[in-house]
Protein backbone atom coordinates (compact mmCIF):
# COMPACT_ATOMS: atom_id res chain seq x y z
CA UNK A 1 0.00 0.00 0.00
CA UNK A 2 1.59 3.57 -0.90
CA UNK A 3 1.21 5.88 1.50
CA UNK A 4 0.98 9.42 0.44
CA UNK A 5 2.56 12.16 2.63
CA UNK A 6 1.00 15.79 2.56
CA UNK A 7 2.42 18.72 4.34
CA UNK A 8 0.75 20.14 6.95
CA UNK A 9 -1.17 23.21 6.44
CA UNK A 10 0.66 26.64 6.83
CA UNK A 11 0.00 28.87 10.21
CA UNK A 12 -2.67 31.20 9.55
CA UNK A 13 -1.48 34.90 9.35
CA UNK A 14 -3.80 37.40 11.12
CA UNK A 15 -2.86 40.06 9.16
CA UNK A 16 -0.37 40.46 6.07
CA UNK A 17 0.87 43.85 7.50
CA UNK A 18 2.27 42.51 10.28
CA UNK A 19 4.95 40.95 7.50
CA UNK A 20 6.20 43.94 6.04
CA UNK A 21 7.75 47.11 7.88
CA UNK A 22 5.61 50.09 8.45
CA UNK A 23 8.09 52.41 7.59
CA UNK A 24 11.57 51.13 5.56
CA UNK A 25 13.20 54.25 6.11
CA UNK A 26 12.42 53.47 9.69
CA UNK A 27 14.08 49.78 9.18
CA UNK A 28 17.04 51.10 6.81
CA UNK A 29 17.96 53.63 9.38
CA UNK A 30 18.01 50.72 12.58
CA UNK A 31 20.57 48.80 10.25
CA UNK A 32 22.55 51.95 10.02
CA UNK A 33 22.63 52.47 13.53
CA UNK A 34 21.80 56.30 12.25
CA UNK A 35 21.07 59.03 15.05
CA UNK A 36 19.18 62.15 14.42
CA UNK A 37 15.55 63.01 13.68
CA UNK A 38 13.07 61.11 11.63
CA UNK A 39 10.13 63.46 11.12
CA UNK A 40 7.03 62.27 9.77
CA UNK A 41 3.73 63.66 9.13
CA UNK A 42 2.01 62.66 12.54
CA UNK A 43 4.91 62.22 15.08
CA UNK A 44 8.73 62.62 15.29
CA UNK A 45 11.44 59.93 16.45
CA UNK A 46 14.09 60.41 17.85
CA UNK A 47 17.32 57.93 16.98
CA UNK A 48 20.28 57.30 18.64
CA UNK A 49 22.48 54.28 17.38
CA UNK A 50 19.58 52.69 15.74
CA UNK A 51 17.50 52.59 18.64
CA UNK A 52 14.27 54.80 19.12
CA UNK A 53 15.30 56.88 22.51
CA UNK A 54 12.22 59.62 22.56
CA UNK A 55 8.76 60.14 20.17
CA UNK A 56 6.54 63.22 19.81
CA UNK A 57 3.34 63.68 18.50
CA UNK A 58 1.10 66.26 18.70
CA UNK A 59 -1.96 63.48 18.85
CA UNK A 60 -0.66 62.14 21.94
CA UNK A 61 -0.08 64.22 25.59
CA UNK A 62 3.73 64.38 25.89
CA UNK A 63 5.63 63.19 28.90
CA UNK A 64 4.79 66.58 30.67
CA UNK A 65 1.36 65.86 30.40
CA UNK A 66 1.76 62.15 32.18
CA UNK A 67 4.20 63.26 34.84
CA UNK A 68 1.90 65.91 35.81
CA UNK A 69 -1.51 65.03 35.44
CA UNK A 70 -1.75 62.42 38.64
CA UNK A 71 0.16 64.74 40.76
CA UNK A 72 3.49 62.04 40.20
CA UNK A 73 5.62 65.56 38.91
CA UNK A 74 4.66 69.19 40.31
CA UNK A 75 3.91 71.49 37.87
CA UNK A 76 6.72 73.59 38.83
CA UNK A 77 9.27 71.31 38.56
CA UNK A 78 8.84 70.35 35.19
CA UNK A 79 8.66 73.80 34.30
CA UNK A 80 12.92 74.18 36.45
CA UNK A 81 13.49 71.22 34.16
CA UNK A 82 12.43 72.34 30.97
CA UNK A 83 13.61 75.87 31.00
CA UNK A 84 17.10 74.71 31.13
CA UNK A 85 16.75 71.95 28.69
CA UNK A 86 16.07 71.67 24.98
CA UNK A 87 13.61 69.40 24.94
CA UNK A 88 11.05 66.97 27.10
CA UNK A 89 14.18 63.95 26.88
CA UNK A 90 16.72 66.45 28.66
CA UNK A 91 14.32 67.87 30.84
CA UNK A 92 13.89 64.10 32.06
CA UNK A 93 17.14 63.48 32.48
CA UNK A 94 17.85 66.62 34.43
CA UNK A 95 14.53 65.63 36.52
CA UNK A 96 16.40 62.23 37.25
CA UNK A 97 19.90 63.52 37.73
CA UNK A 98 18.19 66.32 39.55
CA UNK A 99 16.90 63.59 42.16
CA UNK A 100 13.05 65.20 41.94
CA UNK A 101 11.80 62.33 40.54
CA UNK A 102 12.41 58.40 41.23
CA UNK A 103 14.01 57.04 38.53
CA UNK A 104 11.44 53.84 38.40
CA UNK A 105 8.36 56.35 37.68
CA UNK A 106 10.19 58.35 34.91
CA UNK A 107 11.10 54.96 33.27
CA UNK A 108 7.81 54.07 32.65
CA UNK A 109 6.18 57.55 32.09
CA UNK A 110 8.77 57.96 29.36
CA UNK A 111 8.08 54.58 27.92
CA UNK A 112 4.72 55.03 27.97
CA UNK A 113 4.79 58.24 26.30
CA UNK A 114 7.29 56.78 23.60
CA UNK A 115 4.86 54.30 22.52
CA UNK A 116 2.22 56.04 22.43
CA UNK A 117 3.41 58.73 20.58
CA UNK A 118 5.24 56.42 18.74
CA UNK A 119 1.87 54.68 17.43
CA UNK A 120 0.90 57.65 15.97
CA UNK A 121 3.93 58.94 13.95
CA UNK A 122 4.01 55.60 12.39
CA UNK A 123 0.47 55.73 11.33
CA UNK A 124 -0.07 55.92 7.49
CA UNK A 125 0.27 59.36 6.43
CA UNK A 126 0.48 60.90 2.61
CA UNK A 127 4.00 62.71 2.92
CA UNK A 128 7.30 61.15 2.72
CA UNK A 129 9.37 60.81 6.15
CA UNK A 130 12.34 63.48 6.38
CA UNK A 131 15.65 62.20 8.21
CA UNK A 132 18.07 64.87 9.69
CA UNK A 133 21.09 63.38 10.66
CA UNK A 134 22.34 64.52 14.26
CA UNK A 135 24.85 63.96 16.67
CA UNK A 136 22.26 65.46 19.77
CA UNK A 137 19.80 62.07 20.20
CA UNK A 138 22.01 59.94 22.57
CA UNK A 139 21.43 56.94 24.68
CA UNK A 140 21.40 58.52 28.19
CA UNK A 141 20.25 56.95 31.67
CA UNK A 142 16.45 56.25 30.03
CA UNK A 143 15.27 53.38 28.05
CA UNK A 144 15.45 53.35 24.57
CA UNK A 145 13.56 50.65 22.17
CA UNK A 146 14.57 48.67 19.26
CA UNK A 147 12.79 50.05 16.19
CA UNK A 148 11.17 46.80 15.76
CA UNK A 149 9.47 46.69 18.96
CA UNK A 150 8.06 49.90 18.30
CA UNK A 151 6.87 48.56 14.90
CA UNK A 152 5.79 45.32 16.41
CA UNK A 153 3.51 47.28 19.04
CA UNK A 154 2.34 49.55 16.76
CA UNK A 155 0.49 47.02 14.83
CA UNK A 156 -0.67 45.22 17.73
CA UNK A 157 -2.41 48.32 18.68
CA UNK A 158 -3.73 48.61 14.89
CA UNK A 159 -5.26 45.05 15.54
CA UNK A 160 -6.64 45.55 18.88
CA UNK A 161 -8.91 48.50 17.75
CA UNK A 162 -9.44 46.86 14.44
CA UNK A 163 -11.13 43.93 16.69
CA UNK A 164 -12.66 46.47 19.20
CA UNK A 165 -14.48 48.64 16.45
CA UNK A 166 -13.68 48.62 12.85
CA UNK A 167 -14.77 52.52 12.22
CA UNK A 168 -11.81 54.68 12.61
CA UNK A 169 -13.74 58.03 12.62
CA UNK A 170 -14.04 57.77 16.34
CA UNK A 171 -10.56 58.25 17.10
CA UNK A 172 -9.95 61.63 15.26
CA UNK A 173 -13.96 63.05 15.29
CA UNK A 174 -15.50 64.96 17.77
CA UNK A 175 -17.71 62.71 19.61
CA UNK A 176 -21.03 63.10 21.18
CA UNK A 177 -23.49 60.61 23.44
CA UNK A 178 -25.56 57.74 21.76
CA UNK A 179 -29.23 56.28 23.33
CA UNK A 180 -27.91 55.68 26.51
CA UNK A 181 -31.33 53.58 27.06
CA UNK A 182 -29.59 50.51 24.82
CA UNK A 183 -26.34 50.90 26.17
CA UNK A 184 -24.36 48.35 28.24
CA UNK A 185 -22.88 49.50 31.59
CA UNK A 186 -19.75 50.73 31.81
CA UNK A 187 -16.83 50.81 33.98
CA UNK A 188 -15.09 53.66 35.70
CA UNK A 189 -12.40 54.22 33.48
CA UNK A 190 -14.82 54.32 30.80
CA UNK A 191 -16.74 56.55 32.80
CA UNK A 192 -13.99 59.42 32.72
CA UNK A 193 -14.40 59.41 29.38
CA UNK A 194 -18.00 59.10 28.84
CA UNK A 195 -18.55 62.34 31.24
CA UNK A 196 -16.18 64.49 28.62
CA UNK A 197 -17.98 63.59 25.20
CA UNK A 198 -19.30 66.77 25.05
CA UNK A 199 -20.09 67.52 20.98
CA UNK A 200 -16.67 69.28 21.08
CA UNK A 201 -13.97 66.96 22.04
CA UNK A 202 -12.14 64.06 20.29
CA UNK A 203 -10.50 61.30 21.88
CA UNK A 204 -7.32 62.94 21.65
CA UNK A 205 -8.34 65.97 23.59
CA UNK A 206 -9.93 63.36 26.15
CA UNK A 207 -7.18 62.06 26.82
CA UNK A 208 -5.01 64.78 26.79
CA UNK A 209 -7.65 66.60 29.55
CA UNK A 210 -7.18 63.18 31.94
CA UNK A 211 -3.83 63.11 31.24
CA UNK A 212 -3.76 59.51 30.36
CA UNK A 213 -1.90 58.17 26.79
CA UNK A 214 -4.32 58.61 23.73
CA UNK A 215 -3.87 55.25 22.85
CA UNK A 216 -5.72 54.09 25.71
CA UNK A 217 -8.52 56.87 25.32
CA UNK A 218 -8.98 55.36 21.91
CA UNK A 219 -9.21 51.60 23.56
CA UNK A 220 -11.95 53.00 25.81
CA UNK A 221 -13.45 55.44 22.90
CA UNK A 222 -13.67 52.20 20.72
CA UNK A 223 -15.33 49.62 23.17
CA UNK A 224 -18.04 53.14 24.31
CA UNK A 225 -18.75 53.18 20.64
CA UNK A 226 -19.47 49.49 20.13
CA UNK A 227 -21.24 49.52 23.48
CA UNK A 228 -23.59 51.95 22.16
CA UNK A 229 -22.74 55.02 24.10
CA UNK A 230 -20.77 57.34 22.05
CA UNK A 231 -20.69 58.44 18.38
CA UNK A 232 -18.66 60.32 16.31
CA UNK A 233 -19.64 63.53 14.70
CA UNK A 234 -19.59 63.17 11.22
CA UNK A 235 -19.25 65.85 8.72
CA UNK A 236 -21.90 63.94 5.90
CA UNK A 237 -25.10 66.31 6.01
CA UNK A 238 -28.68 64.95 7.22
CA UNK A 239 -30.47 62.69 3.96
CA UNK A 240 -33.22 65.03 2.69
CA UNK A 241 -35.69 63.80 0.07
CA UNK A 242 -34.43 65.08 -2.98
CA UNK A 243 -36.68 67.45 -4.89
CA UNK A 244 -37.93 66.40 -8.60
CA UNK A 245 -37.11 67.96 -11.71
CA UNK A 246 -40.03 70.13 -13.12
CA UNK A 247 -42.03 68.06 -15.83
CA UNK A 248 -41.48 69.17 -19.48
CA UNK A 249 -43.62 71.36 -21.10
CA UNK A 250 -46.17 69.88 -22.78
CA UNK A 251 -46.36 70.55 -26.73
CA UNK A 252 -49.09 68.21 -28.46
CA UNK A 253 -52.34 70.15 -28.78
CA UNK A 254 -54.27 66.89 -28.27
CA UNK A 255 -52.51 66.42 -25.15
CA UNK A 256 -52.62 70.23 -24.03
CA UNK A 257 -56.42 70.57 -24.84
CA UNK A 258 -56.86 66.65 -22.39
CA UNK A 259 -55.01 69.03 -19.30
CA UNK A 260 -57.50 72.21 -19.74
CA UNK A 261 -60.44 69.51 -19.79
CA UNK A 262 -58.97 67.75 -16.72
CA UNK A 263 -58.15 70.51 -14.92
CA UNK A 264 -61.38 71.96 -15.14
CA UNK A 265 -63.06 69.36 -13.94
CA UNK A 266 -60.75 68.85 -10.98
CA UNK A 267 -61.67 72.31 -10.44
CA UNK A 268 -65.59 71.48 -9.98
Amino acid sequence: MTVVRTPPPPLPVRDKAVLRALSPMLTRLAEEQATGVLLREHGTLYLAEGRVVHAESPLAPGLDVLLTAHGTLAGAAWQWAAARATGSLQAAELLLDSGLLPAGALELCHLDALYDAGYFALAPSSTPGRFRYDNTPRLGPLPSVPVVALERETLRRRLLLHRLWRDPAADSAPLIRADPARAAPVTPRQRAVLDRVDGVRTAVEIARNLGRQAFHTLVDVRRLAAAGHVTPVTATPPLTEPVPPPPPPVTDPDIALLKRLRDALEAL
